[in-house]
């Protein structure tokens, strides 16, 4: 992430030092500060199921769900047998979850799920939704989401969020019933924002471009490794060749049938490795494809910044507009044009009762305006202390699982050689032998 990150942005207003209390998100069980579900419960996917169901339009359609299961962390480290509560999900659910949470906590970048639709693959892989390796990998992937969820600081403790490990009936109700849905900004309203924005925190609009370049290049390593893994696969099933013109030689070389039969053998079963070996790559990808991800998590949190900022100096805007037109009619002057004032001049002064009143007005709409500058300044400065401790939480996380994703990757691919090297001794042994 960029070094920008760590630099102080433009001051927005005095900074409250009080969190954002988010109402009724906490549930009874956590009531200590800081406290994760993750040290309160084990949770996980334990297995994928297809159904068939009907969709809105009550046709019938096969669908995927996914087996939650939790236990105490006290009845698991004590080894009882007890066993795990159990409910099963849709992948939609998870959708609905997620879209809960990035609405309830604008502030927070909020953990991805995974693709429901696989992409950048290699050509050989199944692109099916339904395909059993694919739903295996998003299982893991779920999975990973649930706990990434379940060990972050703040998003462990909402009640919507312990209601959907623990409660199969009524969950979809009891979310809709909190109205996130009408607190979602439009696509119209954030765009506006974004362009209308006149002092933008510069480690935000760092941050946004940071975004966009994380996305950009682990999509193009995505790419270069599918087309790599195209041609390892061809490589790999061409020693199937091998192995087939060997065993055929051998049936006509008494002498040497023996040893190009063995190393024919050794050939057909490297050329066969190859599928286990691209699927366990779909992991270490997936893991790529996870941050990449990311970067839209960390851009809703800049165009949420931008919107709170824009409705911030929108409003100390009218507020100073507001404070102008108060002081015209004690001086007698007149700064901006307004339709009013070319009235008074067609048809005459007001009188001192109208000046008065509407002096009066005027008094009232700028206590308003400073009510609500002070109100939005507090908000958005909430929002930025409450949004960099995130993100620099998410930046310790990213740093960590990408430097160990990437030197597992690199472990396997040195493995992947020693074997070939090795299928290569076994086969020059065999020749020696001959």
């Amino acid at each position: 992430m960029a070094d920008s990150s760590t630099e102080e942005g433009p001051v927005i207003g005095k900074t409250d030092e009080a969190a954002v209390d988010v109402e009724n998100n906490t549930t009874n069980t956590m009531v200590e500060e800081g406290m994760r579900l993750l040290n309160k419960m084990e949770i996980s996917v334990a297995e994928a199921e297809k159904r068939m169901g009907k969709n809105t339009v009550s046709m019938a359609e096969t669908h995927t769900v996914y087996l939650i299961e939790t236990r105490p962390v006290e009845v698991a480290a004590e080894c009882q047998n007890t066993p795990p509560d159990c409910l099963w999900r849709r992948y939609s659910e998870f959708e609905l979850l997620r879209n809960y949470l990035l609405v309830t906590y604008p502030f927070v970048v909020v953990p991805p799920l995974p693709e429901k639709r696989a992409e950048f693959m290699w050509h050989k892989l199944s692109s099916d939704n339904m395909d059993p390796d694919f739903v295996e990998r998003r299982r893991v992937g779920l999975e990973n989401f649930l706990l990434r969820v379940a060990s972050h600081p703040v998003l462990s403790n909402d009640k919507i969020l312990y209601s959907f490990l623990k409660q199969e009936n009524g969950w979809k109700e009891m979310v809709l019933e909190t109205g996130f849905q009408a607190k979602i900004d439009s696509r119209l309203k954030t765009l506006n924002a974004t362009f209308r924005v006149k002092n933008p925190d510069k480690r935000f609009s760092d941050l946004k471009h940071y975004s966009d370049d994380l996305q950009s290049v682990t999509s193009r390593l995505l790419r270069v490794r599918a087309r790599v893994a195209d041609r390892l696969y061809g490589v790999y099933k061409v020693h199937g060749n091998y192995g087939r013109v060997f065993s055929e030689w051998s049936a006509i070389e008494k002498e040497m049938g023996d040893g190009l039969q063995s190393a024919g053998h050794h050939m057909d079963a490297y050329a066969s490795s190859i599928d286990d070996i691209l699927e366990e790559e779909e992991h270490y990808a997936d893991q790529l494809k996870e941050y990449m991800f990311y970067a839209e998590a960390l851009r809703a949190v800049c165009r949420k910044h931008e919107l709170l900022q824009y409705e911030l100096e929108t409003a100390a805007q009218d507020l100073a507009s507001r404070k102008q037109q108060h002081e015209e009619p004690a001086t007698g002057t007149v700064r901006t044009f307004s339709f009013k004032e070319m009235t008074t001049k067609l048809f005459g002064l007001e009188t001192a009762e109208q000046r008065e009143a509407k002096l009066k007005v005027l008094e009232e709409q700028i206590a308003e305006g400073e009510e609500l500058v002070k109100e939005k300044t507090t908000e958005c400065n909430e929002f930025v202390k409450n949004a960099w401790e995130d993100i620099e939480h998410f930046r310790e996380q990213k740093d960590r699982d990408l430097k160990e994703a990437l030197i597992s990757y690199a472990v396997m691919q040195i493995s992947v050689c020693r074997k070939g090297i090795q299928v290569w001794s076994n086969a020059k042994e065999c020749f020696n032998k001959m």
